[in-house]
């Protein structure tokens, strides 16, 4: 026992004493995911004799989806750390209503609006933290409040009537594409195209640079076959999402903003203290504070960064409808929630990731627009959407009981 332990650092790197298959084994986890998000995404393209991946309704995928998939990546870091947030929708809701009535009504310049309505955001999310973190109320009471608070305030601000229209500046936010460089001349859009091409040449230098230096420091990496495999897979995903992209209207203005929050949230969470703290106060609170992390400031930050997250989604959607309504967000929290633990989030804090929770919504959004092209009602959609989040959390228990028992 002792000389394996003390030969285990002198291991360059896992694929040298471990095959594919064993590491697989132990990312069962994640890449189960992964492979069932391909197997919905064929399954579905199958049934609907090839209506899923068509370039309008995949743009519809990513417009009708991203406000929740903001809303997960604050929730992914609101559950690692072992809070949960139930108020979300109803702050979708009142931040859209607050942004008409600044707008519309009073006649603001649009991305002044936008900027006050996130600072509402900001301060919800700081009125909602100080309860939890300086009070001590658990989050689940708190945000249950928030839910109804605020959802009973946007229905006072709206006086349940709807505030439409906005201008186009603002709905371009939510239903809007980048400019087209041909004016329509071309079968591709060639703004489209240069991004995927930025995007994906990035990804992999980042990824090779990554895996350098983990192997220079000694660190566990991943099997050279699953890493160039994992690539192949990832690269054929960005380059298959830019031509459909490119061959219809060009890229969403709100998947770049989901896209620069997903790259700036994922460093935070891998890469900052910050990222570390959460990751520490959700594994285990009593050693985080011994170790001298400020958990009640970490937990203030994370719910302020929630509101502002929130926020974010709110404009989206309220965008994206050309309407600030009385009941928007309505079941956002749930989606959100789903998104987060059918990515991998463990329901008991410390576990998940950003990458996780997108893959989690993205699951979410096609089963949604897959089961609406195969014209099943919202009963029939329901039930098989608790069923894939109950077997989602089903398969990450079992696979722990499966590790706990090697």
């Amino acid at each position: 026992m002792s000389t394996s332990t003390t030969e285990a650092p002198q291991t360059p790197a896992p694929e040298t004493s471990h095959g594919v298959g064993a590491f697989l084994a132990s990312r069962l986890r994640q890449v189960g995911l992964i492979i069932a998000l391909a197997v919905i995404i064929l399954l579905f393209q199958v049934l609907t004799d090839g209506n899923l991946l068509t370039p309008r309704n995949v743009t519809s995928i990513i417009n009708q989806n991203a406000y929740v998939l903001i809303l997960a990546i604050g929730m992914v870091m609101i559950i690692i750390a072992g809070h949960i947030d139930l108020s979300v929708g109803s702050v979708v809701a009142f931040v859209g209503a607050m942004s008409g009535i600044f707008i519309v009504k009073m006649g603001m310049p649009w991305w002044l609006g936008v900027v006050l309505s996130l600072a509402i955001g900001a301060l919800i999310g700081a009125w909602q933290g100080f309860w939890v973190a300086y009070v001590g109320i658990p989050a689940f009471i708190v945000t249950l409040a928030g839910m109804l608070t605020f959802r009973g305030l946007t229905q006072m601000v709206l006086q349940n009537v709807p505030i439409t229209p906005f201008p186009a500046e603002y709905t371009a936010i939510g239903s809007g594409f980048l400019p087209d460089l041909t004016g329509g001349q071309s079968v591709f859009e060639i703004l489209t195209l240069i991004l995927g091409a930025v995007a994906t040449i990035a990804l992999v230098a980042s990824q090779v640079n990554e895996r350098r230096k983990r192997v220079r420091l000694n660190l566990e990496s991943d099997p050279i076959q699953w890493f160039v495999l994992k690539l192949v897979v990832i690269c054929a995903f960005l380059v298959g999402l830019t031509f459909v992209l490119a061959s219809y209207q060009g890229t969403p203005i709100v998947l770049v903003i989901l896209a620069a929050l997903i790259l700036i949230y994922s460093t935070v969470m891998s890469n900052s203290v910050f990222g570390r703290n959460v990751y520490a106060r959700g594994g285990n609170l009593l050693a985080a504070q011994l170790s001298g992390v400020n958990t009640k400031k970490v937990d203030f930050l994370l719910f302020v960064n929630m509101g502002v997250l929130a926020g974010i989604a709110g404009i989206a959607f309220t965008a994206r409808t050309n309407s600030a309504l009385p009941n928007a967000g309505s079941g956002f929290e749930l989606d959100a929630i789903a998104a987060v633990f059918i990515g991998g989030a463990a329901v008991t804090g410390g576990v998940g990731t950003v990458t996780g929770a997108m893959i989690g919504g993205l699951t979410m959004g096609v089963l949604n627009s897959g089961m609406s092209l195969l014209g099943l009602g919202s009963e029939v959609q329901s039930f098989i959407k608790g069923f894939v989040l109950l077997l989602a959390v089903a398969f990450d228990i079992f696979n722990k009981r499966r590790g706990a028992n090697a």
